[in-house]
């Protein structure tokens, strides 16, 4: 909530409370034609008074610094000194058009206008304390939000730095085993490689991108992977659904692809990976899978890429995404369902 709207809201909520306690105080002299009593409107200005010496003194100094016994004491010596000053100098007395009250009467109707004394003043100061708790907690819970929104901002900007240079160090291999083969297909990795790098740096720093664009560096990354490979006959990539309109977070399901075909080629150098992008109304499903090769099932892997990619999809998709990984050591299968 800017500040703008924050004043127009306890603006609005303050004259409004004012409103009611004017209807309620001056109501029965407005229904019945007759005179108000000299005290009622002094009994306004000194409710007014207590109300915001409350609000804007007494909680802000004791209640809300944990002294919530001296606020108690306090506030209880202040509304009955209050009272104990308005009945000495206005004192309660029966309107002039009517007969006394019997003696045995009259101090039922001092005790109950003593009584409606107290509801009168304590009031509007209960009022006003619940009123500052509950800003303050609005307050707080606001400035809570932006906390956890710099820390998981500056989460993730370190996570994408950690992920980058990870896949360029991958990236750049490929490209270095075509240069040693002197293959002709040089060249266009190249071209390949240099369209991935512009949208790292200029796409990857945003919190959301086009989906389309997304999809297109998945299938430029694909298109690289398959001009290195020696035999890349079972790479299967298949995108499906309308991409228009909705948006992802950059770098999102790159590590899952990464991953599939770093650990998806065998020592003759056969690669079987199948990556099946279903994009849906409210959803995208993910799934990879790839042949785990007899070579690499003895080596480990950093886990860079994967840990940098769950910790993301922790911290922006917490309650709506499905990540499910299963490795049986012959097929590793990756199922991701990201809610939009």
């Amino acid at each position: 909530m800017d500040i703008t709207k924050k004043h127009t809201y306890q603006f609005s909520l303050h004259f409004f409370l004012w409103l009611v306690l004017s209807i309620l105080l001056f109501y029965p002299f407005i229904s019945e034609p007759r005179p108000i009593p000299p005290d009622v409107p002094i009994r306004f200005v000194v409710v007014i008074s207590l109300f915001y010496f409350n609000y804007s003194f007494l909680v802000p100094r004791l209640l809300l610094k944990n002294r919530t016994a001296i606020y108690i004491i306090v506030s209880l010596f202040i509304i009955l000194g209050i009272i104990f000053l308005k009945e000495r100098y206005f004192p309660f007395r029966p309107p002039e058009n009517i007969p006394p009250f019997p003696q045995d009467r009259h101090a039922f109707y001092m005790s109950r206008q003593f009584f409606m004394s107290i509801v009168v003043f304590s009031v509007p100061f209960v009022t006003s304390t619940a009123l500052r708790i509950y800003i303050e907690w609005r307050r707080n819970d606001d400035l809570r939000k932006i906390v956890e929104k710099e820390k998981i901002n500056s989460e993730l900007q370190f996570l994408k730095t950690q992920l980058n240079p990870h896949f360029l160090f991958n990236s750049l291999n490929a490209i270095y085993s075509l240069s040693v083969k002197n293959s002709p297909d040089t060249s266009d990795a190249i071209i390949n490689i240099s369209e991935l790098m512009r949208y790292m740096l200029y796409e990857a720093d945003k919190e959301f991108v086009p989906l389309g664009k997304e999809l297109e560096y998945i299938q430029n990354y694909v298109r690289l992977q398959r001009i290195r490979l020696s035999d890349s006959e079972n790479v299967v990539l298949k995108i499906s659904g309308e991409d228009k309109g909705k948006s992802i977070p950059p770098l999102l399901f790159i590590s899952f692809i990464e991953n599939a075909f770093k650990y998806g080629t065998d020592f003759k150098g056969r690669t079987n990976v199948k990556i099946n992008l279903l994009i849906e109304k409210e959803s995208i499903h993910l799934y990879v899978m790839n042949k785990i090769g007899a070579f690499r099932k003895k080596i480990e892997s950093s886990g860079v890429g994967l840990a940098n990619i769950k910790n993301r999809l922790t911290l922006l998709y917490p309650d709506s995404h499905d990540l499910t990984v299963q490795d049986d050591g012959v097929n590793y299968e990756v199922n991701l369902i990201l809610k939009l």
